[in-house]
């Protein structure tokens, strides 16, 4: 040992444990009984579609959770992803509307459309929905305990749309736990 510390994961730990003891012993076998714990994990995949009517926020909340009950996964993470360039998602407050509308007018002022943009090939709102996305995120991680996402009392997940256009969204949902 050489005095440092290693930050190790709890699964990472268990199979060395149980390597290095394979390796003590000489045996062609190996005790997987405490490796049981990962037998439990699962990762499940899901997907749903977001119709929107154009720029503004929409609130999924209700339908990643309903992708955690569809899976029985009750400890463990959710990471919703978003597959486009010209909307996002975010958590944010969910119980007044005027909040989303106050973050929504400041994208509008901080990202004009009428401003001088080189790319512009799908009309004057192309290049300020790529810019509004690089500045939020096309992912948000929740940890669930209980079968539920612990969010906050306020806090919802919503899909950003920065384009006028009405749009079909795709949501990939990855469940990971036990």
């Amino acid at each position: 040992m050489n005095g440092r510390l290693i930050k190790q994961h709890a699964l990472e730990v268990l199979l060395h444990q149980s390597l290095l003891g394979h390796r003590r012993a000489q045996r062609s076998t190996c005790d997987y009984s405490k490796l049981n714990v990962i037998s439990a994990m699962r990762v499940q995949h899901e997907k749903f579609e977001v119709r929107t009517n154009g720029k503004g926020t929409y609130e999924i909340t209700d339908e990643v959770q309903a992708k955690i009950d569809k899976s029985g996964v009750r400890n463990g993470v959710v990471t919703i992803f978003v597959q486009h360039t010209s909307c996002s998602l975010t958590m944010m407050e969910n119980a007044a509307p005027a909040a989303r509308r106050d973050v929504e007018r400041f994208f509008e002022q901080l990202v004009p459309e009428d401003a001088d943009y080189e790319h512009d090939d799908e009309g004057p709102d192309d290049m300020p929905s790529h810019i509004r996305m690089v500045l939020t995120r096309t992912s948000e991680s929740v940890p669930i305990v209980d079968g539920k996402m612990q969010l906050g009392t306020w806090q919802g997940i919503f899909l950003f749309e920065h384009r006028r256009e009405p749009h079909r969204r795709k949501v990939l949902v990855t469940i990971i736990g036990e």
